[in-house]
């Protein structure tokens, strides 16, 4: 079934999607699913993650999607549902990582553009800043929301998104220089 929605580039629907409150939940999620697993991924850090955030979301909210198509924004409230799925997730499984003395990276064949290994660069960073700060650094320059919007998904205080944002920021930059001052 065509609902003619089309993603723009951050993800979100454009202006010619059918509102969401005449949706069937199916119609919705064939619609939004892969928006869903790239934002969940960025969020997570693992595929594996995020396909299970999204799945454990999209079931809730297909138990009350009578109530969610009715809210301002039923994007906004199940991205919501995917960030609490993967802390509840986090928290229920406690911290799994295995350290290891060394990680030891693949050589990259030389094609391999500039921008690929800045992006790789910064995505290993990433990975390393806690959950909150990550989710809203990927919410502000990913999915290109302002900070009302980013505190609501994430259940905080536009000042306490700032703040995030400000550190994840420093603890980048920090990281980045402290790569290229190694490399030299």
């Amino acid at each position: 079934m065509d609902v003619g929605v089309t993603d723009s580039p951050a993800g979100r629907p454009t202006a010619e999607r059918a509102d969401a409150r005449e949706l069937s939940f199916d119609a919705w999620v064939e619609a939004r699913v892969a928006a869903l697993l790239r934002f969940a991924y960025l969020v997570t850090g693992s595929q594996h993650a995020a396909e299970d955030a999204v799945q454990t979301a999209l079931t809730r909210a297909c138990e009350r999607w009578s109530r969610v198509r009715r809210t301002a924004d039923p994007d906004v409230y199940v991205r919501r549902m995917v960030v609490n799925a993967h802390v509840s997730g986090w928290r229920r499984a406690g911290r799994r990582e295995l350290s290891v003395a060394e990680v030891r990276d693949t050589a990259t064949p030389a094609d391999t553009t500039e921008g690929f290994v800045n992006a790789d660069a910064v995505w290993r960073v990433c990975t390393g800043l806690p959950r909150q700060q990550r989710a809203a650094v990927v919410l502000r320059f990913y999915e290109d929301l302002d900070d009302v919007e980013i505190a609501t998904i994430l259940g905080c205080s536009r000042v306490t998104v700032r703040s995030h944002v400000h550190r994840a920021l420093t603890a980048l930059r920090a990281e980045l220089e402290r790569q290229e001052h190694a490399d030299d």
